[in-house]
């Protein structure tokens, strides 16, 4: 599943077209280092909402792709691009949440060291 991710990644011709979020504390920065190693756009903290939807924002963005790290915190912005049609892959454990989720990479995304391990793993890729 990680290089399936990886492929649909790498498929996206702008690396700035590619949003990666991360809501967790634990997974902040490894989602910084990798926006930083691959060119993607973070959104580490609070996502607004509508920033996928609402036109009159100032932080409006229209992503080609949706990285996260855990759908259960990430809801907002899976459920945003379910109504604008951008593919969302996501860092899955056993209890997480499938709705809206293209691409679930299963992983223990509740632990700071494998959260950053798979971040490095796909920018690796």
């Amino acid at each position: 599943k990680l290089l399936l991710a990886a492929r649909a990644i790498a498929a996206i011709e702008n690396p700035a077209d590619i949003t990666v979020i991360s809501a967790r504390p634990y997974g902040q920065r490894a989602v910084l280092k990798f926006a930083a190693a691959t060119g993607a756009t973070p959104i580490a903290g609070r996502f607004t909402p509508g920033t996928f939807t609402n036109q009159i924002q100032k932080a409006f963005r229209e992503p080609r792709l949706l990285v996260i790290t855990d759908p259960r915190t990430d809801n907002q912005p899976v459920i945003e691009a379910s109504y604008v049609n951008i593919p969302v892959i996501a860092l899955c454990h056993t209890d997480t949440p499938l709705r809206y989720v293209d691409i679930a990479i299963p992983c223990n995304n509740k632990s700071i060291h494998s959260v950053g391990l798979m971040w490095w793993m796909l920018a690796r890729e």
